[in-house]
């Protein structure tokens, strides 16, 4: 075995200030993450209990599995917005009679479930994911539609989610709707479009217009039950295909769908991994608060992957990128983790070869951000950066392998589209609270903008405002610092999830296990062309 040494000491000052920052985010993190569990607020969530309802989460709780874990997928959505953290609506894997599912529940206390615009990228985000990994998908259905104020930004695209659950369903892939309350108008085709549904007893109201639409377009009157209640459709227009006492029931016989799904993994589970040799809390204190100095990513893989065994690709050549083989909770993964930041034409290279050789044995690749993207200057633009990093970014589009995307520290610039941003795909991506992503640093980028206006009033022949320069050099330092923060990127679905460096090992294993419910394809020769 090739077990990783270490060289970290867990007692060495930087390391505790490293620390105590690390768990200072980690607490405004969990403060956010709090906003999101509390949907509406005291107030709505005791009048949902009072009616005798389970809460999104604890219906998730009911449905999967007992003792397993439910990997909650962009729980920060709309942070940052004028709407409600967490966009009204839970998302994540959990494992449901024994079949990893996509699981999708709105959520009743805010705004009665409503659509907003983040309900909807979230919801996208969910299909998207069972797509690609070919996940079962069941919905915990109880929401009013859109969010009428903001209809202008989710009727045309909303009705991507229609059409998700059929090619769903054409794909084979099950799709399930458990109906616990409203599900009404263009709602209604949630149910409609799933191949099991699902509806609770005298609560379940499915219909395309209520009654008072009904009303006003035809003269008819007619109450919630005959229009669409589950009673009606379990008897009389079919679309019920399980009729629930209550809402435990109604869990209950969704799990026994699932059940019955004859649906199985194109790859089998791999056997009991051995654990990292090192303590994963002491990836806490790795990532120094200045992203400007470096940190060695082999202290991070050595706490993630299966007995600390790393086989290093190239690790003479483009040392600024990490490469290598490993297995993480049984699966092989192939690595490729920035080390001290800037990637040169010799890292590129590396790279390319590297996702190239993981295509042709099917190995999934597992990219750790920690880059200020490729080197500038004429020493580097002459020695073919830019071919080079092209190189790169080729072959990570065009690789079909699983790709996973861990943010630890800097994403700036073409780096973060070279080790697989949201643009190109990975199957997750998640961030660490320390993490940052932008065209590149605020500094450089406030810097870039005086030096451009300087250069303009120089032209001009007028003198140049040294105050107003200062002035907007902090404007914009401040504004893009806070814009490349995680919770302001993951409020706006650029990534799954900022996750606890602690979890990482745990986060990485639940997206290899349903990475694997879909086959494994690298590609074979499919790739563009290469300039060299």
């Amino acid at each position: 075995m090739t077990v990783l040494p270490t060289l970290l000491d867990p007692a060495a000052p930087e390391h505790a200030a490293n620390r105590a920052a690390m768990l200072e985010k980690l607490d405004a993190l969990h403060a956010e993450h709090a906003k999101a569990v509390a949907g509406g607020g005291a107030k709505y969530v005791a009048r949902h209990r009072a009616r005798g309802k389970l809460l999104a989460r604890e219906r998730i709780e009911l449905l999967i599995d007992p003792d397993t874990p439910f990997l909650e997928l962009s729980p920060l959505a709309g942070w940052g917005s004028d709407h409600t953290v967490g966009a009204s609506l839970v998302t994540g894997i959990g494992v449901v009679e024994g079949v990893e599912c996509v699981i999708t529940a709105n959520d009743p206390t805010v705004r009665g479930g409503a659509s907003n615009p983040w309900t909807l990228k979230k919801a996208l985000r969910a299909n998207e994911i069972a797509h690609t990994n070919r996940l079962p998908c069941v919905s915990l259905v109880e929401s009013g539609g859109a969010d009428l104020p903001s209809q202008k930004e989710i009727f045309i695209p909303g009705g991507a989610l229609f059409r998700d659950l059929t090619r769903l369903s054409a794909a084979g892939i099950p799709t399930v709707a458990v109906v616990f309350g409203n599900s009404t108008a263009g709602g209604a085709y949630i149910p409609g479009m799933s191949d099991h549904v699902i509806m609770v007893k005298e609560r379940a109201k499915v219909f395309l217009g209520g009654p008072p639409l009904v009303k006003m377009a035809t003269g008819e009157i007619a109450d919630d039950e005959e229009l669409g209640g589950a009673d009606m459709h379990a008897r009389t227009s079919g679309l019920a295909d399980h009729y629930a006492q209550d809402e435990p029931d109604a869990l209950r016989q969704a799990r026994r769908v699932v059940a019955r799904l004859n649906h199985r993994k194109a790859h089998p589970d791999p056997p009991l991994a051995e654990p990292p040799k090192y303590d994963a809390e002491e990836l806490l204190g790795l990532v120094p608060t200045d992203l400007k100095a470096p940190f060695d990513p082999h202290e991070v893989i050595a706490r993630l992957v299966d007995g600390s065994d790393f086989d290093a690709f190239k690790p003479r050549y483009g040392p600024s990128l990490t490469t290598g083989w490993a297995r993480l909770h049984g699966y092989p993964v192939g690595i490729l983790a920035n080390a001290q930041g800037v990637l040169f034409s010799e890292e590129s290279q590396k790279a390319t070869q590297f996702i190239q050789l993981a295509n042709q044995r099917d190995i999934p690749l597992v990219f750790l951000h920690n880059t200020t993207g490729y080197m500038v200057g004429s020493r580097y633009e002459q020695g073919g950066i830019i071919k080079h990093g092209a190189m790169m970014i080729n072959a990570v589009s065009n690789s079909t392998v699983p790709h996973l995307s861990v943010l630890l520290g800097a994403s700036y610039g073409a780096g973060h589209y070279g080790m697989c941003g949201r643009a190109y795909d990975p199957r997750f991506l998640f961030a660490w609270p320390s993490a940052k992503s932008a065209v590149m640093g605020p500094q450089q980028l406030a810097g870039v903008l005086s030096i451009v206006m300087r250069e303009s009033a120089a032209a001009r022949g007028t003198p140049y405002d040294e105050e107003g320069d200062a002035a907007l050099r902090a404007m914009v330092e401040e504004q893009i610092e806070a814009e490349s923060l995680p919770m302001f990127l993951s409020g706006r679905l650029y990534d799954d999830g900022v996750i606890d460096p602690r979890d990482t090992r745990t986060v990485l294993g639940l997206c290899l296990s349903a990475v694997h419910t879909a086959p494994v394809t690298g590609v074979r020769g499919g790739f563009g062309v290469f300039r060299m």
